[in-house]
């Protein structure tokens, strides 16, 4: 049998309910089983999270990935060493925080790019702390893609049968629109292709969502879907996807969700992230498309509120370990 796919898991903001996740999630056996897992943060942080979620599991801290156990009962921590607990408040922005944060993701980041790791899982970071550590992105997506030098990758979520990728994210609607282009969906029709083959669909049936209300309605509500829409699903059609569409925005989701196609691809942020949430935000995953590396992360913030609580919930962290090592094996 080949062994496991190592995969790493941010801590994501110390200040947040990620260290806490972490435990909880990788105190199931049957999380722990899925793939040799790795923590890459601050060690210390982590095992402050012990107390609060009255966990007891052995914390290993290592300076690098190959002196992991990867033993049963044991977390084994790449430790960063960069968290300062005594200057730190649960649940509050702070500039450290965000560098911590940033750290944990860049050395994730270039483990897998050394193929040193099989895949990466990110926690939860909270995108005005990054900002204040003077790391200017709009999140994971943007970061991510600044590191692997890759300026068209996009998202796609994921939450029980439905998927749904984006042609834009964190843009303005009117910046969005402008984007719905023949050349930037076909690109998002590639990527989502190849990330449903990675998860064992060998031929994905793919959706793609209109930009106006009935997809246009044959061009009473706009002409998007005639002039751009319509010939990128034709191109795509001839690159040998199998591609359906433009479909109106208010029942593609549902049809996916039933099954009918393997993917949806989405016009703009809320569109597609809309219908995942509606699923549960704890329940869904976030996969970046268009890395050179496999990347999945939870779909929630930083859940400040219950930060050393103890009640935070793992289920969104367990389904993006999951779909990481699914990922990774394939």
């Amino acid at each position: 049998m080949p062994e496991q796919p190592i995969v790493a898991i941010t801590l994501g903001d110390p200040t947040g309910t990620g260290p806490e996740l972490i435990l909880k999630a990788l105190a199931q056996p049957e999380v722990s089983a899925l793939a040799r897992l790795l923590i890459v943060g601050d060690a210390a942080t982590l095992a402050r999270a012990q107390d609060y979620t009255k966990t007891s599991l052995k914390i290993h801290a290592v300076t690098h990935v190959r002196a992991a156990q990867f033993a049963a009962n044991t977390i084994d921590v790449l430790d960063l060493k960069n968290v300062d607990l005594a200057t730190l408040t649960l649940g509050r922005v702070a500039p450290q925080a965000g560098q911590a944060a940033y750290e944990a993701i860049k050395a994730s980041t270039e483990l897998a790019l050394a193929g040193e790791i099989g895949a990466m899982v990110t926690s939860a970071i909270n995108k005005a702390a990054l900002n204040e550590a003077g790391h200017h992105f709009d999140g994971h997506t943007g970061l991510l893609a600044h590191l692997c030098k890759s300026p068209g990758a996009t998202m796609m979520l994921a939450a029980d049968k439905l998927r749904v990728s984006h042609v834009s994210t964190h843009v303005s609607l009117r910046q969005a629109i402008d984007r719905v282009r023949p050349e930037r969906i076909i690109k998002v029709l590639q990527l989502t292709n190849a990330a449903v083959r990675r998860l064992g669909i060998e031929k994905p049936r793919l959706a793609v969502a209109g930009l106006n209300p009935h997809a246009g309605e044959g061009g009473l509500f706009g002409t998007e879907e005639k002039e751009f829409i319509a010939p990128a699903i034709e191109q795509a059609r001839t690159l040998g996807l199998d591609v359906h569409g433009p479909f109106a925005g208010d029942t593609i989701f549902f049809r996916t969700l039933q099954g009918e196609f393997d993917a949806a691809v989405a016009m703009y942020h809320d569109q597609g992230h809309v219908a995942a949430k509606m699923l549960g935000i704890w329940r869904g995953v976030n996969v970046t498309l268009g890395l050179p590396i496999i990347r999945t992360s939870v779909e929630h913030g930083t859940d400040f509120a219950n930060a050393g609580t103890g009640r935070g919930d793992p289920r969104s962290l367990i389904e993006a370990i999951k779909l990481a090592a699914i990922m990774a094996r394939n």
